[in-house]
């Protein structure tokens, strides 16, 4: 699977264009929206945003720093374009030395998503981060701050814009084929876990999770107020999964470990994403096989009682 590194340009005291929107602002906004959208499909992405750097040049310095630092595949950083003021569309483009097929599939979905001019993909060989990281690695410009029209189709379509650029980042087209699992388990899911969980007690924990350290990317961060159990300090919108797992085949260990993840496939919709699991369940009186985080039931395109596929956990040969 595909980790990405994905930073925000310029920096919290290196301010770069602004004019109908603020380039730093909005891209540490792109950034987390991104970066929580395929956190949902189950995609690893580490987020960066410089708050200490007094000058271009060690701003750039600590972002590129920051990305070779991490383990990934991908390094992307986010920017704003600017020219002149203006109340024509000014339209996106992204900026590549070394991958050129990428930088066009993003300027393309993200102008149509937008609504934007596609100003399409430009080779640069003059800019630090695209010469410095060591990983490939894009820049996108979302659009102008100084163009009315620009401005206006950004905030319309926000949402739209991030989703776009997930799907494109987070569809791993080189991935090896995927073999069944050691666990296997199809039939009907229901959701679970979270403040709003009231089929769980207020101190209920986890099966093979006892402590929030086990497994921070699955936890609010905080306890929710009356509550002292792990099942209802849960996020909701993270993407986690719970089945009766044979310990046998499958142990606690493994399924504590965040590397390991199930692949849950909706026959509803067709859709599938990759899930952590999280606890054991549901009995098997309910006659369902998985209860499931509801933000993957989101994702999925699922309601209780529809019918999912689970294996555990993926391989690739």
């Amino acid at each position: 699977m595909t980790a990405i590194a994905m930073s925000s340009g310029h920096g919290k005291l290196v301010r770069g264009a602004s004019g109908y929107l603020d380039e730093v602002d909005e891209a540490r906004r792109m950034v987390e929206a991104v970066a929580a959208e395929l956190i949902s499909r189950g995609v690893m992405i580490n987020t960066f945003h410089d708050d200490i750097s007094t000058t271009q040049n060690e701003n750039l310095e600590r972002i590129v720093n920051w990305h070779n630092a991490q383990q990934r595949d991908l390094d992307i950083s986010v920017h704003f374009n600017a020219y002149e003021t203006c109340d024509k569309p000014m339209g996106t483009e992204v900026l590549y030395v070394s991958q050129p097929e990428l930088a066009e599939d993003l300027s393309a979905v993200i102008s149509e998503a937008g609504g934007f001019l596609d100003r399409g993909p430009k080779e640069r060989t003059d800019l630090y981060f695209l010469n410095n990281t060591n990983r490939p690695a894009v820049l996108i410009e979302t659009c102008f701050v100084d163009s009315s029209v620009d401005a206006e189709l950004y905030k319309e379509n926000f949402d739209d814009i991030c989703t776009a650029i997930a799907d494109v980042i987070g569809y791993d087209e080189d991935a090896e084929e995927e073999d069944e699992g050691d666990f296997y388990a199809v039939g009907k899911c229901s959701w679970f876990g979270g403040p709003q969980d009231g089929g769980v007690s207020p101190d209920e924990g986890l099966a093979f999770l006892y402590e929030y350290e086990d497994a921070p990317h699955l936890f609010l961060d905080e306890q929710p107020p009356n509550t002292t159990g792990l099942a209802r300090r849960l996020d909701p919108s993270r993407p986690y999964i719970a089945c009766r797992w044979n310990y046998d085949m499958t142990d606690k260990e493994m399924l504590a470990d965040p590397h390991n993840y199930a692949q849950v496939f909706a026959k509803k919709t067709g859709r599938q994403a990759l899930a952590w699991p999280a606890d054991w369940g549901p009995h098997e009186d309910t006659g369902r096989v998985a209860d499931l985080s509801q933000g993957l039931m989101h994702r999925l395109g699922i309601d209780t009682d529809d019918e999912v596929e689970v294996i555990y956990p993926v391989k690739r040969k």
